[in-house]
């Protein structure tokens, strides 16, 4: 790597490696104060949380170096912190993405520690620390901020940042860019929102799975009746729901809906065993669908029923039940049109006629499309080299089957701009789950490996 450094700033291509592993112990503290914000963006959770974590970031990215922070202020959501270090004569400029809220916790009690008291510990002998957010996305915020610490404030490319505090939730700045491309406009994105498919392996994320949802509903009596009277020709709404749901798939597990998008995956991928312990599949049970986990995971469908409402089991009468409805999640292949996948879903569901009762079927919020990476380019051969670089092994690829609609709407509205999805969460960091973590080792890398990607890029800009 060559020295792009100048007579101002003594920080180059040659020590930044240094410095950055040196910033480890500050940046974990860091870390660990603001994971310790529950900045939970969801109705019913106190929004002055959500504030105090924006101004943590905020005055960190200033005392970082970042110029003109400020905000983009949208209706009925947290701030979007914005910034900008402008690029020195020549240079590319990279927009930095991550965002600053959290999911709720869940069941505290599934916590082996208190959710937003960052609590170290040791993993297989690696040093970790355990909040909700601290992975996803946390981890990714104070890894943005500590590669333009690495620099002193002074990287050799020009800096946009674009943190946001209500990914989680769903935010209106998913359709904001297309509107707004100038204030998008960078020459590479590195979203930071990702992570390595296990610790230790650099991982570019160059996929990503588009999302909607579907509500399901049955009505058939006008009340519960009397299953002794009645059960048998009674047309029980339960039965009809659960016959349809089981039309989604066939006997193999696999998505039996026509029209849904599925190739074969032929990047990196867990194995068998990886996948089982980060999923937490009990001894014995099997992994659904057929083909390879990575074309079950990233490159076809995916079809989960999120939620029933009907009577609960510990209420229950002897009765035909009147009513039922599910809520369906649909994961879509990167390349394939989410409105065309849900389109797909609902004629399906609207062909079936269970006992010939019929269903009714309405969308369940905004579809999200997904996205495919380019790559080749001068920014992601410079991530490539960084991520060596940074982790002494050589980076795979690899999709992932959680969607982020900003980055399809990034892409549309900045489309010359390199898309780079990496991050230090890893397969095995419970991102939304109980006992989320983050290790040390990943952060740190992951740091070095964007320090380093600031100096690779700017040598290759142009040549």
């Amino acid at each position: 790597m060559r020295d792009v450094g100048d007579e101002g700033n003594p920080w180059d291509a040659r020590n930044v490696e240094a410095r950055a592993r040196a910033l480890t112990p500050d940046l974990v503290s860091e870390l660990e104060r603001l994971a310790a914000i529950p900045s939970i963006a969801f109705p019913g959770y106190p929004p002055d949380e959500v504030v105090r974590a924006h101004d943590h970031v905020a005055r960190m990215l200033t005392e970082a170096g970042v110029r003109d922070v400020g905000a983009i202020r949208l209706p009925d959501t947290p701030p979007v912190i914005t910034g900008t270090i402008p690029a020195p004569e020549g240079a590319p400029t990279v927009l930095l993405y991550a965002h600053y809220d959290v999911q709720p916790p869940g069941d505290e009690s599934l916590w082996t520690s208190p959710p937003f008291t960052p609590t170290p510990f040791e993993e297989d002998g690696r040093k970790a620390v355990r909040a909700r957010g601290i992975a996803d996305d946390k981890s990714n915020v104070l890894a943005h901020i500590g590669a333009i610490r690495a620099w002193n404030g002074r990287p050799p490319v020009g800096v946009r940042i674009v943190f946001e505090g209500a990914e989680e939730w769903g935010s209106p700045l998913d359709d904001y860019p297309l509107a707004h491309p100038d204030e998008f406009r960078a020459d590479a994105m590195a979203i930071a929102d990702m992570g390595n498919v296990r610790a230790g392996q650099p991982t570019l994320t160059v996929a990503l799975r588009g999302v909607t949802d579907v509500v399901v509903e049955v009505r058939t009596l006008e009340v519960a009746k009397h299953s002794g009277n009645f059960g048998g020709p009674a047309p029980d709404a339960m039965l009809a729901l659960v016959r349809a749901l089981a039309s989604l798939h066939d006997d193999r597990g696999d998505v039996a809906v026509e029209g849904l998008r599925r190739e074969p995956w032929t990047g990196a991928s867990y194995t068998d065993e990886e996948f089982r312990e980060a999923a937490g599949v009990e001894p014995g049970m099997p992994l659904i669908g057929t083909g390879t986990l990575g074309e079950r995971l990233w490159s076809g469908p995916a079809i989960t029923v999120t939620g029933i409402d009907a009577v609960p089991v510990d209420k229950a009468a002897g009765a035909c039940v009147p009513y039922a409805r599910a809520k369906i999640n649909l994961r879509i292949h990167p390349e394939q049109p989410a409105l065309e996948a849900e389109a797909a879903l609902i004629r399906h569901l609207e062909a079936q006629r269970p006992f010939g009762i019929p269903l009714t079927v309405t969308v369940a919020g905004e579809a999200g499309d997904g996205h495919r990476a380019g790559t080749g380019g001068p920014a992601t051969e410079a991530i490539t080299a960084a991520l060596r670089a940074a982790y002494g092994t050589e980076p795979v690829q690899m999709a992932a089957g959680g969607a982020i609609p900003l980055v399809n709407a990034l892409h549309r509205a900045v489309p010359d701009a390199e898309m780079l999805l990496f991050g230090a969460q890893d397969g095995k960091c419970n991102l939304h789950a109980p006992d989320e973590r983050v290790l040390v080792s990943e952060l740190e890398n992951t740091v070095v490996a964007e320090a380093l990607f600031f100096a690779e890029f700017a040598a290759r800009w142009g040549n």
